[in-house]
């Protein structure tokens, strides 16, 4: 055994090329593995462990006091499909006093009157003071970020009572922004009876509805004013991470094809060029186990380290990565929570491995087999086969010597060529997978930005207070348009609401101006012209079952509105209803702009008008429009990454063109003896290698191509959004043809280095063996 570790270990430090190509594939391929199957992983892992923890709802909902009594909820829960339920809990909704608005979101708030944070359901994570033990004290819902300073603090709420802070919990289903006792929230005239349900069969909504359907079977007709399911909430939160492990994992496989091709290609070549060392080894006794031995050493030790480094790397890449992928409700719990999976970082050290050996195998065992005497004798004999005959046919179609003679090249090896071949075709696959990425997601982040460059806000804070501008809502909307270099501007304001028929808080947006887009990007139907009109996302669609043209009720602080959905935005908030101003007004009469977009004329200067801005009210504030931070993630990630595969690719034809510069010494020598000059050799040389390019472009884009429609439309379902035509057209005639010659630049690119030192090389120097 010592033996063979010898010889291997002078066998890497000697063929330092396939020993670098093997490490730098599997680094990569590696790195970009455990990055993908970790977030694959994290998509949907840390939510179960938190829910599962908190023993979350599945279905929460919400009934109509009038209608459905408390005893009337309590007999009907005890159903064979519940599997446990937390209520009935007393709830109101309360508008949120001046100065609370920090602690609660929004301009109301849930009030749940429930006795005690544990129980059979939701059992929240009390992580600062104590749970309400008498009126007047509430327990405030928020993650662990928050400051303890603010307990004890005091607010009179618009209704009447007077309500102290004695704690801060959390609970991932958000159940409630406030919790009280039962008997507080009596005092706060609750118009609604929470009920929290855990179901034997929670595997799908529609389990999920067909369980709520039974428990409701027999109450009142029209008792159950609304309900959400843990699955939304389970969809907001891995939304992001869903939309970006398709494209990761479609790099981790081709990274790991272009591994297992190159580790073989590499490994056979150093059995075809080491025949000399084969037989020299089995000379002095090596059996051929001990060859075989030598050989899988020679490609496991730089494969052990680059699948080391790799996963280190992808652990160390992941971490911020899942922080910024994962967002939604209970992220910053969730992020505690998130990282790479044991069983990821196992699978990525003893897979790749085992990955590489296997590709080594085959070569390896031809080694085995080669006999002592014919293993010495096959590097100097020489060899006339497919090379010559192909070189002599294409010499009668009047092509430069050395074109035609280089061409016929990949034929005399043609197992080695066609591995050389498949890691270019994986090269072009993902330059031209990425460059349409890359065109969608610029697209995407852009999509709609160009309405307008700078957004001025009606709030600014000075040394942590908050400063509100003295101008009122229209007065500031004319000023900021009078401004110089002004083309238009549009107010936004937005406020909180309710949705009749679920228990979901939605947010209505109105907007007051010229431009009602302001960069949304609608994909189907018109915008909203008057009032009732409202647009929304594709997810708000999903997840509440709604269609353009339906109608919806929307309630605040006891205004109701009927509007109706007329347009599909691509967004991916599903809590947003976007609507004329009127329409805004009609629920909110005292509504006012909270944001005014402006457009600039061209040429003019955004950062000199938003000084212009600040200085006209010290109570605003300032934002330049810029591009959007997850596409760039995901351009600059799959750039890196597609970078870093041609360059792999690129190593592999540096590696076949070495090798078969070395296994055709003789040829070269005769040639080179008869007068081919050094340019020719190049020629020769970039030529055998550019032919294998040409043929990886013509299967490689068609393969990107295809990869694309695959993985996109994916991306854009993981988010809950529709993408418009204009950005997934990106398939130009001008565009495949720069593609098309990424092939011959990868190739070229790998054959070039060895071309021009073959070229240097004299007629003695390339015979000396002989």
């Amino acid at each position: 055994m010592r033996a063979v570790w010898k010889a291997a270990r002078a066998a890497v430090r000697r063929r330092r090329l396939q020993t670098l190509v093997i490490w730098l594939v599997t680094l990569v391929s590696t790195g970009s593995i455990v990055v993908a199957l970790g977030l694959v992983d994290a998509a949907s892992a840390p939510f179960e462990r938190v829910f599962g923890a908190q023993h979350g709802p599945h279905v929460v909902a919400e009934f109509d006091r009038g209608k459905a009594t408390n005893a009337q909820l309590t007999n009907a829960s005890r159903k064979p499909g519940v599997e446990a339920v937390a209520g009935p809990f007393p709830e109101a909704t309360v508008d949120v006093p001046r100065g609370m608005e920090d602690l609660v979101l929004g301009g109301e708030a849930t009030v749940v009157g429930r006795p005690r944070p544990g129980g059979a359901v939701d059992r929240v994570d009390l992580w600062a003071g104590r749970w309400p033990a008498r009126p007047g004290e509430m327990v405030l819902n928020r993650q662990s970020d928050w400051s303890r300073n603010a307990i004890g603090k005091t607010f009179r709420l618009p209704s009447g009572p007077t309500l102290t802070i004695v704690g801060f919990a959390f609970d991932l289903s958000h159940t409630a922004d406030v919790w009280v006792t039962p008997d507080q929230a009596a005092a706060l005239h609750p118009n609604a009876t929470q009920m929290l349900y855990r179901f034997r069969d929670a595997s799908s909504q529609d389990a999920l509805r067909a369980g709520l359907a039974q428990v409701t079977e027999g109450l009142p007709k029209g008792s159950l004013r609304g309900s959400h399911s843990y699955l939304t909430l389970k969809d907001k939160v891995g939304g992001s991470a869903r939309a970006y492990a398709p494209y990761l994992m479609a790099f981790g496989v081709l990274g790991i094809l272009v591994a297992v091709l190159i580790v073989a290609n590499v490994v056979g070549g150093a059995v075809v060029s080491g025949f000399r060392h084969i037989g020299i080894l089995k000379a002095l006794g090596f059996t051929p186990g001990q060859v075989l031995g030598v050989y899988l050493v020679m490609v496991c030790v730089p494969a052990v380290l680059g699948c080391a480094l790799g996963t280190l790397s992808g652990n160390l890449l992941g971490k911020p990565f899942f922080r910024f992928v994962f967002s939604g409700p209970g992220a910053g719990v969730l992020h505690e929570s998130v990282g790479i999976a044991p069983w990821v970082n196992v699978l990525a050290l003893c897979g790749m491995p085992l990955v590489c050996g296997l590709a080594a195998l085959g070569p390896s065992v031809r080694a085995q087999r080669l006999s002592a005497a014919r293993a010495i004798s096959a590097g100097s004999a020489p060899r006339a086969g497919r090379a010559l005959r192909v070189q002599r046919r294409l010499a009668g179609l009047r092509l430069p010597r050395s074109v035609s003679l280089g061409a016929g090249l990949p034929f005399a090896r043609p197992a080695r060529s066609a591995l050389t071949l498949a890691a270019v075709v994986l090269g072009v696959t993902a330059v031209t997978f990425a460059t349409g990425l890359a065109t969608t997601m610029t697209l995407f982040g852009d999509g709609g930005r160009d309405a307008y460059d700078v957004t001025v806000y009606a709030s600014d804070h000075v040394h942590g207070k908050q400063v509100l501008p003295v101008h009122g809502d229209r007065q500031l909307q004319h000023s900021l348009g009078s401004l110089p270099g002004v083309a238009r501007v549009t107010a936004r304001g937005d406020e909180d609401a309710r949705l009749e028929g679920s228990t979901q808080r939605v947010v209505v947006e109105g907007r007051r101006g010229p431009d009602p887009s302001l960069g949304d990007v609608l994909v189907r139907g018109h915008w909203m012209h008057r009032r009732g009109e409202v647009v929304v996302g594709t997810s708000f669609l999903r997840h509440n079952g709604v269609h353009i043209g339906d109608h919806l009720r929307l309630r605040k602080s006891g205004h109701e509105e009927e509007v109706t959905v007329v347009g599909e935005l691509m967004q991916d908030n599903d809590a947003v209803v976007v609507g004329t101003w009127p329409t805004f007004t009609a629920l909110i009469p005292d509504g006012k702009a909270f944001a005014y977009h402006v457009e600039l004329r061209k040429g003019a200067d955004p950062a000199a008008y938003a000084r212009a801005a600040r200085a006209l009210d010290k109570g605003l504030s300032t934002q330049l429009t810029g591009p959007s931070s997850g596409a760039e993630t995901i351009i600059g990630s799959a750039t890196g990454l597609t970078l870093m595969l041609a360059l792999v690719a690129s190593l592999g034809v540096f590696n076949t063109a070495v090798l078969n510069t070395h296994d055709r010494r003789r040829d070269l020598g005769m040639l080179k003896s008869i007068g081919m000059t050094p340019r020719q050799v190049t020629v020769m040389t970039v030529t055998s290698m550019a032919m294998l390019g040409v043929i990886g472009s013509v299967l490689g884009v068609p393969l990107g191509v295809a990869a694309y429609e695959t993985v996109v439309p994916r991306m854009a379902a993981g988010i809950d959004i529709t993408l418009p035509s204009y950005m997934t057209d990106v398939w130009h005639a001008a565009r495949l043809a720069e593609l098309a010659l990424t092939g011959v630049v990868i190739a070229v690119a790998g054959a070039l280095v060895p071309a021009r030192r073959a070229a240097r090389l004299t007629v003695a120097e390339v015979l000396h063996n002989e």
